[in-house]
């Protein structure tokens, strides 16, 4: 029996909202889970809400079913992404449906966001919220409760009726403020959240702005989002912050923006804030908002202490980036280069190889590529991911249909059949795809290359974001690789490899900060 087929008992006054996001990296690397603490900060003005991080309960199955054993819950609201984290929102979803078939479940972020159908299609999956969801879900969670509930009325909302899945119009986003810190005690201690990087000894995570008015093809935010941002106020971005320095003790800032630095005159207020802070701090960024940043707006950044900058260059191609909508130059990444030299900001360039169409000549042009930003900034820090677009099904709506790319086809020259089932994205082929690791269309060959280009590179150039291994190391493994990578020698490092398994640097495009 399905949920839907559940009698209507209805909530309580005040109702309450699990809220789960399944486990998706090592507790060492566990941040705040910033996505729930906005959604219970919007549940909270209506009814109740509570967190399980399965990113610190490490049996986030066990610890959502005693959580409701302890408490009625009438609906729990799941945070999915793509990639490793199916398969526990899979297991904590059955579990939920097995031991309390009457709860609704709620899946929501990235996942369902890109593949509304392939989350609904799942029996044990009621609802999907679609992009943000500070609005929606606090709609959803009282129309529940109600004994006619109105799910039509509700944007952003994907839900079932009579065997056919609904998908309601989009919502406008917005970057509301309710006046309140996110709801960190939620959370337990929320120091344990605070992390050592290299940025400082307890670097908080924290998003100030969303979205991204660029509308790059492949890219998750765009596809959500449609092109639109929204910035915070000075005064927000300063509250918030100063919170987590003066209450929380933490002294550096991660930010999970989608794009930190947007147009000069919205960022001058936030940079002013981050300059009277002083925290080292770590965002998302764009070569041309870098190059179109004045002096007096540099000055703020360094006095800021801006550490690095992810900035996605993803490919050499001029070519390329106009048919991936990206916006940017091949030039504009050799200026930002330089630029972030003489400011002393680290950039972090994520570049994507072997696309569909010219996979090995595109793959090599850019490994050539890499190789002159190294030479005018050494410091550069490299990531490489292989290129995976986004089916057109998953784009948002204003671009489907638009500027349609070449037919994904495999090595067989057969279409790319995408999963249709959250089962199917459990696949490690479908995995690795979700986390730019693999292609259909990519040869044994050209595979391993890549992945040898990449272990000499990391081993030449160890991040400075690696506290883990010693010092003596790192300077061991790229003076072994530096004949290799002066000579091209990229096939089959062997030594490194081993060297490698002792050592065990670190790797961003992994772990990230």
């Amino acid at each position: 029996m399905s949920f839907h087929d559940m009698p209507f008992r209805p909530m309580p006054h005040s109702p309450r909202t699990l809220l789960v996001n399944p486990t998706i990296t090592s507790p060492s690397s566990a941040r705040f889970p910033l996505s729930l603490l906005h959604l219970a900060a919007a549940l909270d003005r209506t009814g109740e809400s509570h967190i399980i991080d399965g990113n610190v309960d490490r049996d986030v199955v066990g610890e959502t079913l005693r959580a409701m054993e302890r408490t009625h819950f009438d609906a729990v609201g799941i945070s999915v992404m793509g990639g490793p984290q199916i398969e526990p929102s899979i297991a904590v979803s059955k579990a939920i449906r097995e031991r309390f078939p009457q709860t609704p479940i709620i899946w929501g972020g990235y996942f369902p966001t890109l593949y509304a159908d392939t989350a609904l299609a799942a029996p044990y999956v009621d609802y999907a919220i679609r992009g943000q969801g500070e609005e929606s879900l606090p709609e959803l969670i009282a129309a529940l409760g109600r004994a006619e509930p109105d799910f039509a009325k509700i944007g952003s909302l994907s839900w079932k009726h009579d065997g056919a899945v609904v998908h309601n119009p989009n919502r406008r986003f917005s970057l509301g403020d309710s006046g309140i810190v996110l709801p960190y005690d939620k959370l337990g201690d929320p120091r344990r959240y605070l992390a050592r990087t290299f940025l400082g000894r307890r670097t908080a995570a924290h998003q100030a702005s969303i979205g991204c008015r660029f509308r790059c093809t492949f890219c998750g935010v765009a596809a959500m989002f449609g092109g639109t941002t929204a910035l915070p106020a000075a005064a927000r971005l300063e509250r918030d912050l100063s919170y987590l320095k003066y209450e929380l003790g933490a002294d550096s800032i991660q930010f999970f923006d989608h794009n930190f630095f947007d147009r000069e005159e919205d960022m001058i207020p936030l940079l002013e804030v981050m300059a009277k802070l002083e925290m080292p701090w770590w965002c998302y960024a764009r070569s041309d908002a870098l190059l179109n940043l004045s002096e007096s707006s540099w000055k703020l950044v360094r006095k800021s202490r801006l550490r690095m900058a992810y900035i996605g260059a993803e490919s050499p191609s001029g070519q390329m980036l106009k048919e991936i909508r990206k916006g940017t130059r091949p030039d504009q990444t050799l200026e930002v280069a330089e630029l972030c030299r003489r400011h002393g900001v680290i950039p972090e360039l994520s570049f994507m190889v072997a696309p569909p169409e010219n996979t090995e000549e595109e793959t090599q042009h850019t490994f050539e590529f890499i190789r002159e930003l190294k030479r005018i900034n050494p410091a550069s820090e490299i990531i490489v991911y292989i290129y995976t677009p986004l089916p057109e099904s998953s784009k948002h709506e204003k671009d489907r249909g638009k500027h349609p790319g070449m037919a994904l086809l495999d090595l067989n020259g057969e279409p790319v059949i995408f999963p249709k089932t959250p089962e199917e994205w459990m696949e490690k082929r479908w995995v690795d795809y979700a986390c730019h690791a693999d292609a259909p269309w990519l040869t044994d060959e050209l595979r391993r290359h890549i992945h040898d280009f990449v272990t000499v590179l990391r081993c030449r150039f160890p991040t400075v974001q690696d506290l883990r291994s010693p010092t003596w190391a790192k300077r061991s493994l790229s003076a072994m690789a530096a004949w290799r990578y002066r000579q091209r020698k990229y096939d089959r490092p062997w030594e490194l490899n081993l060297a490698n398994r002792l050592v065990r640097l670190r790797m961003p495009q992994v772990s990230g900060l």
